[in-house]
């Protein structure tokens, strides 16, 4: 896992990440509901691929980065298996954040190169950057740690994933 190091943009957050999967298996983990609730935040599994589409996630509360812990989510676009770009926004109108985040996928050998872009931190702000140092962290620490570990439960054949925990009435 990379970032462009000593870039200066304190706006901006790049990871890239390499999979050892298909881009059809990650872009199945980063769209399909039941699986990007696995591995990124409750109420995640309400996520339609569809642009505009509305949802929202819920994560800890985090004062010290003015975060309520509500994010209201859009869907801004799409290109399958290639780019998915989402709109993040703290529910709570007192607190005046909005991210965009970027994943975009490229083939890499027999896997996939993985780009997070995640734009939007008001570097004037230092509750922002505290936002921007904690979701550095977690996007590299646990977040797309998760992803992987998803995608090597994740079965490659057929169209639908074993969800572990998942119950159905």
């Amino acid at each position: 896992m990379s970032t462009a190091p000593g870039d200066g943009d304190l706006t901006t957050l790049r990871v890239d990440q390499f999979l050892p999967h298909p881009p059809a298996k990650v872009w199945r983990a980063l769209t399909e509901p039941a699986l990007l609730a696995q591995w990124l935040m409750p109420g995640a599994e309400n996520f339609r691929l569809e642009v505009g589409h509305r949802y929202t996630m819920t994560s800890v509360p985090r004062p010290n980065a003015n975060f309520s812990g509500t994010v209201d989510v859009r869907v801004l676009a799409f290109e399958p298996e290639r780019m998915l770009r989402v709109r993040w926004a703290d529910a709570d109108p007192d607190r005046p954040v909005h991210w965009t985040i970027t994943w975009t996928l490229e083939q890499e050998g027999r896997g996939t190169r993985l780009f997070l872009v995640h734009e939007g931190f008001d570097p004037d702000d230092p509750a922002q950057l505290m936002a921007r140092k904690i979701m550095d962290g977690g996007w590299r620490s646990h977040v797309l740690r998760a992803l992987g570990q998803t995608l090597d439960e994740l079965q490659s054949g057929g169209s639908h994933a074993v969800v572990k925990g998942l119950q159905t009435l």
